[in-house]
């Protein structure tokens, strides 16, 4: 294996005066080194990563860098400026730059060496050697990491810590990624846990970089007082910080002001401040698709399976909103026959209101279109990361050709992320590690999916679509209010879970090709969850002594969050008292559920609560379902917390001679 920097590749009088000219000038060094294959293609990547976040950090330092297809081997490059060159620091001009090259496909053991580096720039003995240098292969040495960083301590002073006087220290999780995932990411988790170290708190980081990233220990999230993400890229697998008080901030925040952030999660864990992360978020659950996996890939088959599913629900969320409420409004504006008006790019004019109702529903459905092909290709990003993105659209679109519909849409997005994955497995040559990700992959599991979808599954698929369609239309009587009953209970059990999830995708699944079922099932569905925070809302005004202040305000939240159809509204008070916060919804959300269904009310719209009444079938029996099933459940929780409550005040009573210590400990 090539060494990671050599002699050649450090300039200790940088003469650039611009950091473009100074990128260019450490390239060329690479390239004379047969490092790097195309100088202007790699400057070209090295400009991309620049524009997306500036890479200066605060201490003079500057670290440009990338992947790119156009670098043989992981490679570093260092200069040192006498004048100083802006890379967009806050504190000023760099006069020690970094360029680091990595290719496409880089191994994990350079990635790892890489982080080293990124974590080493953190030390100020170490960037002051560098500053001190004056032989370049002495100079390169050290950055290897063969050369001790002169005038560094035999061992760290130990930090006083909570744990010296026997109590608990004060805990935080974090997580750190960054676009590349090669230097930032290290560098925020090495400057959270040096914070955390001077500040007497437990700072644990997991860093979700380019060769994946190992999910903490589910114990250490379990035990936290507080969570920091650090991040320019997604967080994988939020719903594991689920019910933690979180500070939530870009990762250039945890390089330069780590102490804030870790005083910020101590003040929102003061206050009882709890983040509402459902588990739809993030749920990628898959390593990087350079060959990273995540912890996700160890876990039972069942959870990795939602975990995927999860993913490609949460991207399709979006385009339902906004294509299901522009459809809506269509119809409120044009009435239902506007669905089949003539283009508008043909025929608009400007002062009819039809036109605008075409214009409205044209493009709602045109982001409806895109439905199943996001869930399929986000399943199978899920399953196997960017390269799984295109064979995932290109099935999911074939899945619409086909009739296959929503459920055809799930499968091919599975199968195309089982193909990448099998893909993955197979070893290649290290030649051909730059295009396997942005060529050969989604070549071959786009044409492998393609003829599974055209040829093998579609059909039966489609099939198994107009099977569930026919039954859809046909519920009536005792059958869709047990549907209903099923709906409800699935929509309020997690509250934007899983269970939640699943009855949500059903319904907008049947939206596609609208039928009365489907739209009975779709209005069942947003009913059942908008009772959960209704019901927390009323029970928090009716009875204010059962909840905490910060109880209260959230019950003022949630009347807003519970008539706009956002079931999360509910989930602080789910999490901190769940035996008796989620039965009672789940019973109201039951209630509307059922009643919606016997009264027939349908719904066009996917989204959108209260606010698209006028939308609604059986509007004022809509808006009666939902009162009915709020009022059930905001008496079971009033009567399921007074009897807790009711309960201390009784062995306080029976204690000590009547002891005047009859302090109520109510439930978050």
């Amino acid at each position: 294996m090539s060494e990671l920097i050599t002699a050649e590749l450090v300039d200790l009088d940088l003469s650039a005066t611009t950091k473009d000219a100074a990128a260019r000038s450490l390239a060329e060094r690479m390239v004379a080194a047969h490092r790097v294959t195309d100088l202007d293609g790699f400057l070209a990547d090295v400009a991309a990563r620049e524009a997306q976040m500036p890479t200066g950090l605060d201490g003079g330092i500057g670290i440009p860098h990338c992947r790119s297809e156009h670098v043989n081997a992981p490679t570093l490059a260092f200069g040192r400026s006498a004048a100083g060159i802006d890379f967009g620091a806050a504190d000023g001009p760099a006069d020690l730059i970094f360029l680091i090259a990595a290719p496409a496909g880089a191994d994990d053991d350079h990635l790892t060496i890489l982080s080293g580096l990124a974590r080493r720039l953190m030390d100020p003995e170490f960037t002051a050697a560098l500053r001190a240098g004056t032989d370049p292969a002495a100079v390169a040495a050290l950055i290897r990491g063969e050369e001790p960083t002169p005038e560094a301590g035999g061992t760290e002073p130990e930090t006083e810590t909570a744990e010296a006087d026997g109590s608990v220290p004060f805990r935080i999780v974090a997580v750190t990624s960054c676009p590349t995932g090669i230097a930032h990411t290290y560098m925020a988790a090495e400057s959270l846990a040096a914070a955390g170290r001077a500040e007497g708190v437990e700072v644990t980081v997991e860093t979700q970089g380019s060769g994946g990233f190992k999910k903490l220990d589910p114990a250490v999230i379990a035990a936290a007082d507080a969570v920091i993400w650090a991040h320019d890229v997604e967080v994988r697998e939020k719903a594991r910080f689920r019910n933690k008080p979180l500070v939530d901030v870009g990762v250039k925040a945890g390089i330069n002001r780590p102490a804030e952030l870790i005083a910020e999660a101590r003040r929102k864990a003061e206050r009882g401040e709890i983040a509402a992360v459902s588990e739809a978020d993030g749920g990628s659950g898959s390593g990087d698709g350079d060959g990273g996996g995540s912890g996700a890939d160890h876990a039972h088959f069942g959870v990795r399976l939602r975990t995927y599913l999860m993913s490609g629900v949460s991207y399709m969320v979006p385009f339902v909103a906004a294509g299901g409420l522009l459809i809506a409004l269509s119809f409120a504006i044009g009435g239902y026959e506007i669905a089949s008006a003539k283009s508008v790019a043909d025929h608009f004019v400007w002062g009819e209101a039809d036109s605008w109702a075409a214009l409205l529903n044209q493009i709602g459905s045109a982001a409806f279109a895109f439905l199943v092909p996001v869930l399929a290709g986000y399943i199978a990003y899920g399953m196997a990361d960017r390269p799984a993105l295109v064979p995932g659209f290109v099935g999911g679109s074939i899945a619409l050709t086909v009739n296959a519909g929503f459920l055809g849409g799930l499968v091919a997005g599975l199968l195309a992320g089982a193909v990448v994955m099998a893909i993955q497995r197979v070893p290649v040559h290290a030649t051909l590690r730059g295009i396997m990700p942005v060529l050969v992959i989604p070549l071959i599991a786009s044409a492998f999916v393609g003829f599974l979808m055209f040829i093998v599954v579609g059909k039966p698929i489609a099939s198994l679509q107009n099977a569930l369609t026919d039954w859809l239309n046909g519920l009536s009587g005792s059958n869709a209010v047990i549907l209903g009953v099923v709906l409800g209970l699935m929509m309020c059990f997690d509250m934007g879970g899983p269970l939640n999830k699943v009855a949500y995708a059903f319904a907008v699944g049947g939206l596609a090709d609208p039928t009365d079922g489907s739209l009975k099932v779709m209005a069942a569905v947003m009913a059942a969850g908008m009772v959960p925070p209704l019901a927390m809302a009323l029970a928090t005004t009716v009875r204010k002594k059962l909840f905490t202040k910060t109880e209260r305000e959230n019950g003022r939240a949630a009347w807003v969050l519970g008539a706009s159809f956002i079931t999360e509204g509910a989930i602080p008070f789910a999490a901190a008292d769940p035996l008796r916060v989620i039965p009672s919804v789940m019973a109201g959300g039951a209630v509307t559920g059922a009643l919606s269904m016997a009264f027939g009310a349908t719904l066009r719209a996917p989204h959108g609560g209260v606010f698209v009444v006028p939308l609604i079938g059986e509007p004022f029996l809509y808006l009666l379902a939902i009162a009915a099933g709020t009022l059930v459940a905001t008496a079971l929780v009033v009567l399921l917390k007074g009897a807790r409550r009711a309960a201390p005040d009784a062995a306080g009573e029976a204690g000590a001679g009547g002891s005047d210590d009859s302090r109520v400990t109510v439930a978050a």
